[in-house]
Formats: structure tokens, C-alpha cells, sequence
């Protein structure tokens, strides 16, 4: 058995050292190609595509909406999120165009704003009106369902293709 005292560091400047030993292994994995580094760049680029949203749905829900806000704050985050996953997540700036990533992103945003208007009008229906939170972690909970569906697309979508020359 391993002694408690073996598991804290003995001083505070030890300390430092484990935590940048942490964050620096957990920085070069997310600067993999692999599998596990686009995914960790993809939950980084939802996180703060998240807060736009976040940010934008709050402002706006008193005064349009709900769903109105929801389609707003879900359509600004999106074309975000949709830039940074083509030049970030999936590195494929030079592979794939502007237009091409927000058709395709697009498409499937478009399924999430459907999915979540729909949550969200269900939840009103039958709740009634309800704090911004509240909206927000349905919201959250359908999103990342979603999220996780939409990263297998988009790294099939963004992917390198084999091109067979005729």
C-alpha cells in the first residue's frame, strides 16, 4: 500500500513542477493527429462555441424567445464552431474551403437547432416557463448527444480522402 505522504508533493514548488508536468503532457495530446487529440480539440472548440451560445441565448431569450434565441445563438456558434473545427480540430484548412465546412457542419447544426427547439418547446409545454439555467442544461444535455454524433461526421467529413487517379 502506498503511503498518503508518498502522494503529496513535499513542497510547493514541487508542486508547480507536477501540475506543469500535467498540463504539458496534456497539451501535447491535444496536439496529436490522432483520434484522441481531434477529440480533445473538439470538446475545446464546443466548450467555447458552448459559451458564445450561452452567452448569446441569455441575452437574447427575454426579448425574442426561447426558440427564437436558441436558433440564433445555435446558428452565430455554429459557423464558430464550424471554422475552428476545419482549421483546428481536424486540421484540414487547406483540404477543405469555407463554404464546404459550413455546408457540411451546417447540415448537422441544423439537426442540433431542430433537436434542441424541439427540447426546448416540449420542456415550455410542459413545464411552462422556466429560468434561463434550467433551458440551458436541456439544452446542454441535447447538445452533447448530439456533439459526440457530430464528431463522427465531421471527422469522416473533414477527413483526407484516398483519390484514385483515372
Amino acid at each position: 500500500m502506498t503511503c498518503p505522504s508518498l502522494l503529496r508533493p513535499s513542497s510547493p514548488s514541487e508542486a508547480v513542477g507536477q501540475l506543469r508536468n500535467g498540463l504539458s503532457r496534456a497539451a501535447e495530446q491535444v496536439r496529436r493527429d490522432d483520434g484522441t487529440g481531434q477529440f480533445a480539440r473538439f470538446v475545446l472548440v464546443g466548450g467555447l462555441s458552448s459559451v458564445v451560445y450561452a452567452l448569446l441565448f441569455a441575452v437574447l431569450s427575454a426579448p425574442v424567445g426561447s426558440v427564437a434565441a436558441n436558433v440564433l445563438g445555435s446558428t452565430v456558434s455554429s459557423v464558430l464552431a464550424n471554422e475552428l473545427h476545419r482549421r483546428l480540430t481536424f486540421r484540414a484548412g487547406e483540404r477543405v474551403d469555407w463554404l464546404t465546412a459550413q455546408w457540411e457542419g451546417g447540415a448537422l447544426a441544423a439537426a442540433g437547432i431542430v433537436a434542441t427547439s424541439v427540447a426546448l418547446g416540449w420542456l415550455t409545454s410542459v413545464v411552462g416557463p422556466t429560468e434561463v439555467v434550467v433551458q440551458l442544461v436541456l439544452v446542454g444535455a441535447v447538445t452533447g448527444t448530439i456533439g459526440l454524433l457530430r464528431f463522427v461526421a465531421l471527422r469522416w467529413a473533414f477527413g483526407e480522402r484516398d483519390v484514385e487517379t483515372v
